[in-house]
């Protein structure tokens, strides 16, 4: 965490907002895990249920059949830590007997009471992240007293929690949960004070990769063509001192970073 880290996104689900079905199956998703190392992830971020606005919930069996034979996959051929992007005991369960890593949890360890507590009998490090309602029902009207602090407050209360159970807190990863009940002012609020939740004393993770609001501030309806609006967040992510980005692009990502890093610090190799 003294370094800026790349978590590479790889859905494993047929409906996923931006690249829905591109990558289901262990061979599909091995490959594009592959991909994504190659391009500079250092680690890789598996979910197998959409959370975009409005989907609905994925039974387990169903998320595990997708998530746990591609989470196989790739610690059986690449030297990459897995993340497991689920709101599930039973499926973070699975995963972490598949060979994932970390576990991410979309709900903040609010969805499925078992699951802290797995993770702390499994000492795996966990990312906490905020949201408000569920994705079926949380773009319908979000409203927050003061964005930052509401979220703070939360983010405070889950990680003392995760602590109790015995969780440590450098283990710990906190997510301010960008498009997940927030309007665009909300994002750009939290985007902008980032650096206000370093004072949590955790990681910061931000996830803000293609999302619908860079979409609109930056006239890309499609999702794909949301690139270069991803990678202008998360380098001002990264220059707040957040400790990983989860992106799609990863290679976009990468260099954008190694000019930053080039610039700011006059960190640069082969030159």
């Amino acid at each position: 965490m003294d370094r800026p880290q790349i978590m590479g996104i790889l859905n494993v689900t047929p409906d996923s907002f931006s690249d829905g079905g591109d990558h289901v199956g262990p061979a599909r998703g091995l490959a594009h895990a592959r991909i994504m190392v190659d391009a500079g992830a250092s680690l890789i971020d598996v979910g197998g249920e959409s959370t975009r606005p409005g989907a609905v919930e994925v039974p387990p069996e169903a998320e595990i059949a997708r998530t746990a034979p591609v989470i196989a996959a790739i610690s059986n051929v690449l030297d990459v830590p897995i993340s497991i992007d689920t709101r599930k005991a039973v499926v973070a369960k699975t995963a972490l007997d598949e060979g994932a890593f970390l576990v991410n949890d979309v709900s903040g360890f609010t969805h499925d009471s078992e699951l802290a507590p797995l993770c702390a009998r499994r000492q795996v490090p966990i990312c906490v992240m905020h949201a408000q309602g569920e994705p079926g029902t949380m773009q319908a009207s979000p409203h927050y007293d003061n964005v930052l602090l509401d979220i703070y407050d939360f983010l405070a209360a889950q990680v003392s929690m995760l602590c109790e159970l015995g969780i440590e807190r450098n283990q710990i990863l906190i997510d301010p949960g960008i498009g997940f009940g927030k309007t665009i002012s909300h994002n750009l609020a939290l985007l902008r004070r980032i650096s206000l939740f370093h004072s949590l004393g955790c990681p910061i993770l931000l996830g803000a990769s293609r999302k619908g609001f860079i979409g609109r501030i930056g006239n890309a309806p499609v999702a794909a063509d949301r690139a270069p609006g991803s990678v202008a967040i998360a380098i001002e992510a990264i220059a707040q001192g957040v400790q990983v980005v989860r992106v799609h692009d990863v290679a976009e990502t990468r260099q954008a970073l190694q000019i930053w890093q080039a610039v700011t610090m006059d960190e640069h190799y082969g030159a």
